[in-house]
């Protein structure tokens, strides 16, 4: 989908963005993966993440590597584009958790007209959005990067910081700003029912973000004994392939038995 393909010429003011028009357009096909957030203890989804694909199901990582500098406004935009509309159609009533490209967003007050206008145009929520900043990969502005951040936060948005504990700035990043969401990544959950340094490490991590109020995802679980160590630990929502596996253009629905 390009941007252009989803606007209609009434919207001419946001496509008149001096960096919609410098932009290069996309050479690709993409289409979106959900995968549930889940709230084992209300039982429920809380959130879906949209998961950027390629036509024929190429990863989310072929895909990256394939665009451009000087196509990432344009791959960034027409991302959030795609998930929210995409979301729509598929009848999702849970939160939408949107992924986003820190060093493509150069005015943030800017560059969500493009977003706010896809909500309007589908008559999507706005306040059901979730933007998420990996910690995994190193920014050019971690500045700009936190007043994106701040900027939505002002909005009415939910924020989060995807990948917490596998990065570049850890416990630094959060204390400079408060998400209300943490995802920790599995590089520290994995086997942490077996692992007492583990548990020491999430159980502060945990703590800390309990005294913060911020709320605590957890991420790539797969066996029971992590899911219920985590849980005895007081995380309650968990995104994870024992839970759900992503569906290319569905939303899969949970495997609460295992809960």
């Amino acid at each position: 989908m390009y941007l252009n393909e989803f606007f209609d010429d009434a919207d001419d003011e946001l496509l008149g963005c001096i960096r919609c028009r410098d932009a290069q357009p996309l050479n690709m096909e993409l289409k979106i993966a959900f995968q549930p957030i889940v709230d084992v203890q209300a039982r429920q989804v809380f959130a879906y993440e949209a998961l950027i694909r390629g036509a024929q199901g190429a990863s989310a990582g072929e895909v990256i590597a394939a665009v451009r500098p000087d196509q990432l406004y344009t791959f960034d935009q027409t991302c959030r584009v795609l998930a929210i509309s995409t979301a729509k159609r598929l009848g999702m009533e849970s939160h939408l958790s949107i992924n986003f490209l820190p060093n493509a967003v150069y005015e943030p007050a800017t560059c969500i007209r493009l977003t706010l206008a896809a909500a309007r145009k589908v008559d999507f929520p706005p306040e059901r959005l979730i933007f998420e900043m990996t910690e995994s990969e190193r920014m050019r502005d971690p500045d700009h990067a936190l007043r994106i951040i701040k900027d939505y936060q002002q909005r009415g948005f939910l924020t989060a910081i995807d990948d917490f504990g596998a990065g570049y700035s850890g416990l630094n990043l959060l204390a400079q700003f408060q998400p209300h969401i943490v995802k920790l990544d599995m590089a520290l959950t994995r086997d942490i029912d077996q692992d007492t340094v583990r548990r020491a490490i999430v159980g502060g991590v945990i703590g800390t973000c309990r005294s913060l109020g911020c709320e605590v995802i957890a991420e790539g679980i797969e066996t029971r004994a992590e899911l219920h160590t985590l849980r005895d630990m007081g995380v309650t929502l968990f995104q994870d392939y024992l839970l759900a596996r992503p569906g290319l253009d569905t939303l899969p629905q949970p495997d609460l038995s295992v809960c």
